[in-house]
């Protein structure tokens, strides 16, 4: 993977549907975390790190922080575009800068900043990052 590569912005494609919003077709609150969830999620994956492996290392990770900023709602049917950029690392949690914007006019919808961190499943304590997670995010930062 060549520097550049590991430094684009990643996106989610995410379309609302009907259980994502309220009565008036407007995206429910919570669901945001859902779309930013999927979009870490993915961008882990995107490196080549399997979660399952993590699991199986005793490996995982929680949202330990989150700052969001709602700025226009998203709707019912809406494709989105949601991002996953880290922005800093320690040895037991990674940041990242997520955003959500509409597709068809790049509108910024929502962004947060969110910290996850490193855990211990078995006992929930931290723990440090796996050394392919603490390398992409050399890479990636």
């Amino acid at each position: 993977m060549n520097e550049n590569a590991t430094k684009e912005r990643f996106e989610l494609p995410i379309r609302v549907y009907i259980e994502d919003t309220d009565a008036g077709g407007i995206v429910f609150h919570a669901k945001y975390l859902h779309y930013m969830e999927r979009a870490r999620t993915e961008w882990v994956r995107s490196h080549g790190v399997g979660l399952r492996a993590g699991l199986e290392d005793n490996t995982s990770y929680v949202v330990q922080r989150m700052s969001l900023h709602y700025k226009v709602p998203a709707k019912l049917d809406d494709q989105l575009l949601v991002t996953a950029e880290p922005t800093a690392s320690s040895r037991v949690w990674m940041n990242f800068r997520q955003r959500v914007f509409r597709a068809a006019d790049l509108q910024l919808l929502c962004e947060a900043d969110v910290r996850v961190a490193c855990i211990a499943l078995d006992t929930g304590k931290p723990k440090r990052l796996p050394e392919n997670m603490q390398e992409i995010l050399k890479n990636s930062i």
